[in-house]
């Protein structure tokens, strides 16, 4: 079992030192540093807030759904940063490249990735033809993380699971 942990924490190490160091710009520095800010809590919570009060119909609805899956998927990652004190990659590994300003709180699992899947999620499920954007945009948040040097591929890995599970249960109560 232990050379199962280490073969993954590994790879992971490859994969995070990948999408950190392998495609750098300032062009792309600045597009990653605007696209993570999608799924930080400013963009999320305006936006589905906004929906939830202001839309009309299916609009409406699909903006509660994503507004209570947001807000029920952040309870487990408060509760995991709180008792499993993963340490951010840009403090382990070596010669990362981190942003301007890098977070001090634990990695695991990412917020942002949570929060973007569970605002996404609503969506495609209301308006599948969407998926064709937001998905990709959500993956896009997931790796923007791992560019910027926050996060490793399992935290956003989890984060997704997280969100995406919170808002299938949303979409599910809610109809």
């Amino acid at each position: 079992m232990l050379k199962v942990i280490h073969w993954m924490h590994r790879h992971e190490i490859r994969m995070f030192l990948y999408v950190n160091q392998r495609f750098r710009g300032k062009v792309l520095d600045a597009i990653v540093g605007t696209l993570t800010h999608l799924g930080g809590a400013t963009a999320t919570i305006t936006v589905t807030l906004l929906l939830a009060l202001f839309g009309n119909g299916a609009w409406q609805t699909t903006g509660i759904q994503a507004l209570a899956a947001l807000a029920v998927s952040h309870i487990p990652v408060a509760l995991v940063k709180r008792f499993y004190p993963r340490r951010r990659p840009y403090l382990v590994i070596p010669n990362t490249r981190i942003s301007m300003n890098p977070l001090e709180d634990h990695s695991f699992p990412s917020g942002h990735s949570t929060a973007i899947f569970a605002v996404t999620v609503p969506f495609v499920a209301a308006f599948p033809p969407l998926g064709f954007v937001l998905i990709p945009l959500a993956l896009a948040v997931a790796l923007s993380r791992m560019y910027l040097g926050l996060h490793y591929p399992s935290d956003c890995l989890a984060g997704a699971l997280l969100g995406t599970g919170s808002a299938i249960a949303s979409v599910s109560i809610w109809p």
